[in-house]
């Protein structure tokens, strides 16, 4: 009797350390436009004079720095006592500012390693993609370059595409984005837009060629809605619904975007210009990695917001309001999403 009472004890606590093991990890992917985060070193190929100490903006040492340290904080909070796994960074000037940033800003003890190319955009500003090494193995990173058909000399910014190595041994395709801006008004530069679109949307049949489940993540700063024609028709990002297909794309923010909410005020309305886009296969909740509607947020503490003076309640606190240095954070809000393993 004993000795099937201690076999049994030993199987019950077996089973509970198992099911312990077995709990669900964190995996966060963190997106976040942080407004022109330029260093101060002139670069001749660029028009980077705005951004330099004898510029309009007079940007020097001191507003750089406190620039960096603003990221940092952002990202350290939103991460908690986990850090996100990956970070998408839109609109970083330089490697310099990437070097500065991981290694003399908050998050100089979290050991983030990044991605980066120079891209031919007139203004100099590029994507990045911020990562745990433990948590994200690059075996792959290209620049994407946008050539548009009716006008080969303009520029844009380039897509940064990434493939890596996640904890649960499966590979995971990372997109980071920057479309052209709505300069010149939103339907006139709509073209352009919905261009960057369908290249993205090619590079994402391609891998779906090969792989009919893959897990693909597009995150970044669209410059449009996901309501717009760039997202909902040629990205084709759909709202989640109850019928989720491994070979189609769902947009994380749509839900949000449609309650009147987002990452970026314009005119007294809140928007989701910043969006999260995952493959169904991501959304599956048998697969060793998933996530959910619920799991989708942006990060609005109060110390990322200020009075909206114009249109009431908040607003995003930015660096800059107009040519006046505000010595906030960022215009637009961070966004996030919380993957289990």
């Amino acid at each position: 009797m004993k000795k099937i009472l201690v076999l049994f004890i030993s199987l019950l606590l077996l089973s509970i350390s198992y099911g312990q093991n077995r709990e669900k990890r964190n995996f966060k992917i963190m997106c976040y436009n942080v407004e022109n985060y330029f260093d101060i070193v002139d670069d001749s190929l660029t028009n980077d004079e705005e951004f330099l100490p004898t510029g309009m903006r007079a940007w020097n040492y001191t507003k750089y720095q406190k620039k960096q340290a603003n990221i940092g904080k952002v990202i350290a909070a939103i991460g908690g006592w986990d850090c996100p796994a990956l970070v998408g960074l839109c609109e970083i000037e330089s490697e310099k500012c990437l070097v500065d940033l991981t290694k003399y800003s908050g998050l100089k003890n979290m050991r983030y390693k990044y991605l980066h190319h120079e891209s031919p955009d007139a203004r100099g500003v590029d994507v990045a993609l911020l990562y745990q090494s433990k948590m994200f193995k690059p075996f792959h990173n290209e620049p994407i370059k946008i050539v548009f058909p009716q006008a080969p000399k303009s520029t844009t910014r380039d897509i940064l595409f990434a493939s890596g190595i996640i904890p649960t041994g499966d590979t995971l395709h990372v997109f980071v984005c920057h479309f052209p801006s709505r300069l010149g008004g939103e339907l006139e530069s709509e073209d352009r837009r919905m261009y960057v679109a369908s290249v993205v949307r090619a590079k994402v049949d391609s891998l779906m060629a090969k792989n009919c489940r893959p897990n693909i993540v597009i995150m970044g700063d669209f410059n449009d809605f996901p309501c717009n024609k760039s997202m909902l028709e040629v990205l084709k990002a759909k709202p989640l619904n109850d019928s989720i297909s491994s070979r189609q794309l769902y947009n994380l923010m749509y839900k949000i975007h449609a309650e009147g909410k987002g990452s970026n005020k314009h005119l007294g309305q809140w928007g989701a210009l910043d969006q999260i886009i995952v493959s169904g296969n991501l959304l599956d909740p048998t697969q060793k990695m998933f996530t959910i509607q619920s799991d989708v947020h942006f990060f609005g503490p109060d110390f990322l917001l200020e009075n909206d003076n114009t249109f009431l309640g908040k607003q995003p606190f930015r660096t800059y309001e107009g040519m006046k240095y505000h010595d906030g954070f960022s215009d637009h809000l961070p966004i996030y999403t919380d993957f289990w393993y």
